[in-house]
């Protein structure tokens, strides 16, 4: 009888037991779900516009790919920096571009307005570039002291043309990029060198690296301004030290077709 009395005991106490973890490993399934769901609702819109703006702060070179590929491509110094912010929070960003051994005759200027996408716009932040009411006033604008630029008030009164607008998603997974998009199908008006709208693509990468491809195309879609053989590569990089050979008159040539 004693016998028979523990043995129903012990058989009951595996199945508890068995019972207890499979209770445990399904509320360890479940929390880890709820965790994934909650870490991705923890990611806002305005999350991925923060992380656009920072990735393009900063100075950057297209050096490497110059020195790969001279005849396609200059060495080009970017410099990105806050410039104030609007009332519905998005960032105002200045940019400007030169060759990099005259930063200070900047020759394309631009603010850039980074912000989510609308919710009827299949993307996440929108990147858009508006022209500078007096860009002579924003030369060397992020190198200068604050006190000695525009203010923010005054940063705002001065933008003025809508030039493109570029709709970026976050890359897909397995992928070296963070954020790539492009301006809609047709682009925008343009009519410089003969063109007669633009095209630009953007890809922002994990190591803060940021590649874009603007083209212009003629009425009868020919590409007549822009890189052929694809994107500017922009590095974070410190100001190079050796003699790279080029003419701040090859301006045309660095932005137009061969």
């Amino acid at each position: 009888m004693g016998m028979g009395t523990e043995e129903p005991s012990s058989s009951g106490g595996r199945s508890a037991g068995r019972a207890r973890g499979l209770a445990v490993k399904a509320l360890v399934l479940l929390g880890g779900v709820l965790l994934l769901k909650w870490l991705r609702k923890s990611t806002t819109r305005w999350d991925h516009a923060r992380t656009v703006a920072d990735s393009l702060i900063g100075v950057k070179f297209s050096r490497e790919q110059a020195r790969r590929d001279p005849a396609s491509y200059f060495n080009m110094r970017t410099l990105t920096c806050p410039a104030t912010d609007m009332v519905d929070d998005s960032r105002v960003l200045y940019f400007e571009q030169a060759f990099w051994r005259t930063p200070q005759k900047p020759f394309r200027q631009r603010f850039y307005v980074v912000k989510p996408c609308p919710k009827e716009v299949k993307c996440d932040v929108q990147l858009s570039s508006y022209a500078i009411r007096d860009v002579e006033e924003y030369k060397n604008f992020c190198d200068r002291p604050k006190d000695q630029r525009p203010q923010p008030e005054e940063v705002i009164g001065d933008i003025t043309e809508h030039l493109t607008t570029v709709h970026l998603s976050r890359c897909e997974r397995g992928k070296r990029c963070l954020y790539e998009g492009s301006t809609p199908p047709g682009g925008y008006p343009s009519s410089w060198n003969g063109s007669s709208y633009c095209t630009s693509e953007l890809i922002v990468h994990k190591n803060g690296e940021v590649h874009t491809w603007d083209r212009g195309y003629d009425d009868e879609d020919n590409q007549v301004w822009g890189p052929k053989a694809g994107p500017y590569e922009f590095k974070c990089a410190t100001p190079p030290s050796y003699d790279y050979m080029f003419s701040p008159l090859n301006l045309p040539a660095a932005l137009a077709l061969e």
